[in-house]
Formats: C-alpha cells, structure tokens, sequence
C-alpha cells in the first residue's frame, strides 16, 4: 500500500470522516479574494487575519519545500434541538461539547507522528483553526467538500457539522480531486440570516455576524442589529439549520462532542449573572471560554434587552 492510502487508513482509524491530500501551492485566486474581503473591512476586529498573508497563501512560507496537504473533516454532529422557549438562549452547537482544537488536534499529533515513521525526517506542521492557513480552500482542494455559498465547507454525506484540520508536509503524495460545488442556485443561507451578514455568494461580513458579534467582538453589541439575534448568545448555526444539505447529517461517533448539561438549553438569566468561578468550571476545556465571562454576560443581558 502506497504512502497516501496508508494515511488515509491510519485517519480513518484514529475517527476521522474525511481526509484528502492536495498539491502545496501558492494560492493564487483565493489570495485575491482574501485581499478583497480585507480591503472591505469584513474582518471587523479580527486584525490577525491581516497578518501573515504571505503564509495564508503559500504553504512553502509555513513549510520550507512543502509539497502536500493532508486535510482532514471529523463530523461533530449530535441530534439534539435548541429549546425555543424564551428564557432559554442558544449556544452553536460546535460547541456543545469539548473544545474541538483539544479533540482534533490529539488525533492530528497522532496522525503526524504516524507520518514519521512511514518517511523518517520529513517535516511538517499541522493546524486545527489556529495557524495562518486557508483550511476551507485546503479542504475543498483535498476534495473533502466545497465552499458553501454561507462560507462554510459542505459535504455530501455530512453536511457542513464538520470541524477542518490540516498537515503540511514536504513529502510528495498521490493527490486527490478538488470538490465539485452543488450549491447549485439554492440561497436559503442567505435569505435566513437576519442580520444580512452574507452579504454576497461565500462573502460574509463579521461586522454584522451573530457568530462573530457574540464570540470575537469585545466592545458592545451594535443596537442597529437589536432583536435580531434570536436568543444567539455564543456562535450561530441559523445558515448551517436551513441548509438542504444539512438533512443528510449524521451523528458523531466522537463522544467528546456530545452536549454537556445545560449548554443545549442555557437559561439567560443564569449566564447574564454568572460568577468568574461558575464560568470557568461550567465551560472548562470547552471552546465558549474563547468568550469570556464578560463576554457571555454581555451577550445574555443584550438579548435579555432586545428580545427576539
């Protein structure tokens, strides 16, 4: 068996759902787009997304004599429904469970460690979310989806519950097909989100996302978009519920992501008042730290305000 099959078995193994391995290149076009979005300010306060746009858009920046792209898609969903009583707020459900950086990125290690030892010396570096990669563009070149018209990679077979990894290696491998785009003339992402974030195909502008607004942004939350977050108090999932191809879901056979106690069904109450010590016991090892107390607090008494 070949290097590439023999990856792609051992990520199999180790739980993931999907792996694919794409040609390291520079990426032309989509750096062109990244310029664009950034030229426009979409990136609101995320100013680290303006930084190492070298690296973002060649791999060999990351990776000296980088060749190949190991990405990986490791399905996280639960068949579990956000409660629709008022008194209750909604958390996305990514993060539901343990932190997915701590889950993928222990498999991710493994993997890698495992590349090692079928081609001693080589070199790489992997990410889950963190690094200055374009893992969306990775993942639809690896074949492991396409770019959905909500920005997120879509799946046949899974939809788009999926959380992205990546290896960067300098090791020629067999590479796979890029994903075939079936969005087709379908707009329900767009015509659902109420606060008009994507404002075009694959174009989201944070200034105006809930999942940004509720988790990145530090300052207030812009009174022009009250009553529009429907009780959104960390990340949403309203573009991801309505897409067609989110029927196909399945659940995942990763018990980390299974929901802990109280985060399907959250009362606003309990979080607009919650101590430093119940915050950081309540959400330990979980990716709504990312958040804050202050954060969550302030995300729970504008909806608390500004019903919807």
């Amino acid at each position: 068996m070949d290097i590439s099959s023999l990856i792609k078995k051992y990520a199999a193994e180790l739980g993931f759902s999907k792996v694919g391995i794409a040609r390291a290149e520079p990426l032309q076009e989509e750096g062109v787009r990244l310029s664009q979005w950034l030229v426009r300010g979409f990136q609101a306060s995320m100013h680290w997304m303006e930084r190492d746009i070298h690296k973002r858009t060649d791999p060999g920046n990351i990776v000296p004599g980088a060749k190949s792209i190991v990405c990986v898609a490791i399905n996280y969903y639960t068949p579990h429904h956000h409660s629709s009583e008022m008194q209750h707020c909604k958390i996305s459900r990514y993060a539901w469970g343990d932190d997915y950086h701590e889950i993928v990125g222990t498999k991710l290690e493994q993997l890698f460690g495992y590349i090692q030892t079928l081609v001693p010396g080589c070199r790489g570096k992997y990410y889950v979310d963190t690094g200055p990669v374009m893992e969306k563009a990775w993942a639809v070149k690896a074949g492991i989806g396409w770019l959905g018209k909500n920005g997120n990679v879509l799946t046949r077979d899974m939809g788009s519950w999926i959380f992205l990894g990546e290896i960067i290696l300098d090791v020629e491998m067999d590479y796979d097909e890029p994903g075939v785009d079936l969005c087709g003339s379908c707009t329900a992402c767009l015509d659902a989100c109420p606060t008009g974030a994507i404002v075009e195909d694959r174009v989201i502008d944070s200034n105006r996302c809930i999942s940004y607004l509720t988790i990145e942004h530090r300052g207030d939350l812009p009174e022009a978009l009250a009553g529009t977050f429907d009780r959104w108090i960390y990340g949403c999932d309203i573009c991801q519920d309505v897409c067609p191809w989110n029927s196909f879901a399945k659940e995942t056979s990763e018990k980390g992501f299974s929901p802990r106690q109280g985060n399907i069904a959250p009362l606003l109450e309990e979080l607009a008042a919650m101590t430093q010590e119940e915050f950081s016991r309540r959400f330990a090892k979980s990716a709504v730290k990312r958040t804050k107390r202050s954060g969550l607090a302030k995300n729970a008494k504008f909806i608390l305000r500004w019903p919807s």
